[in-house]
């Protein structure tokens, strides 16, 4: 790292250091960074990352061979963190979140949970959500929205985040139908043909490859639920 920054705000990904974020030369403009970031929540968290599960810490690293720092694991034993890198220690490390973006197939991009609240549920009239295999679908009157998540997992999570919204901020407008039988995904399969939508890609069930085993397991036993 450059030798005129002092404190290094790296972010930390399954406890191995993923990227830096920013760099300082004093500790009070540093700290007043961390606190702000660390400050920041999101309704639909990312947890899933490149086909795995994954948890995210925010760390500050201080130029120094300092005494070694540990922090607790999921079983409450103290662990030792150490750095590939010799010249920074860490001083303090927290957990971070990080907004995870559902794919917008109307506008061919990315959006946050919030601008699909805003956009794609407006309160004057009753909208239904429904799953479709890794997508939800919008239906207002007879316009149809969808939106592609990463995999089933991620959709069930959107919709949980999307069912506790509606609860919290009083709204019944929303009908949420989570697990379609047979016959009524292929009468989804069929509506949404009629209005302009890919077979193909409505058959998909994943945008990613999963590399890990137990998201896997899980995602199978959701699999056979459903029958």
């Amino acid at each position: 790292m450059d030798s005129k920054y002092n404190y290094v705000v790296v972010l930390f990904k399954n406890k191995e250091r993923k990227k830096i974020i920013n760099k300082f030369v004093t500790k009070n403009r540093c700290y007043e960074f961390y606190n702000e970031k660390i400050k920041n929540t999101f309704r639909f968290e990312k947890v899933v990352e490149n086909g795995e599960l994954c948890n995210f810490e925010l760390a500050i690293l201080k130029r120094g061979n300092l005494d070694s720092f540990f922090v607790k694991d999921e079983f409450g034993r103290n662990v030792k963190v150490d750095l590939d890198d010799d010249e920074f220690s860490i001083v303090k490390i927290k957990d971070f979140s990080i907004e995870e973006f559902i794919y917008d197939q109307q506008k061919l991009k990315k959006i946050s949970f919030d601008a699909f609240i805003k956009n794609y549920l407006p309160k004057k009239v009753v909208k239904l959500v429904s799953k479709l295999n890794n997508k939800v679908i919008v239906q207002n009157d007879n316009t149809f929205n969808i939106f592609t998540l990463k995999n089933d997992f991620d959709c069930d999570r959107f919709l949980n985040v999307l069912q506790d919204y509606m609860i919290v901020n009083k709204r019944l407008d929303c009908i949420i139908v989570r697990d379609s039988s047979n016959n009524q995904k292929k009468y989804l399969y069929e509506l949404l043909s009629k209005n302009g939508f890919s077979k193909s890609s409505l058959y998909r069930k994943s945008t990613t490859f999963t590399k890990d085993g137990w998201l896997f397991l899980f995602l199978f036993l959701c699999f056979l639920s459903n029958f």
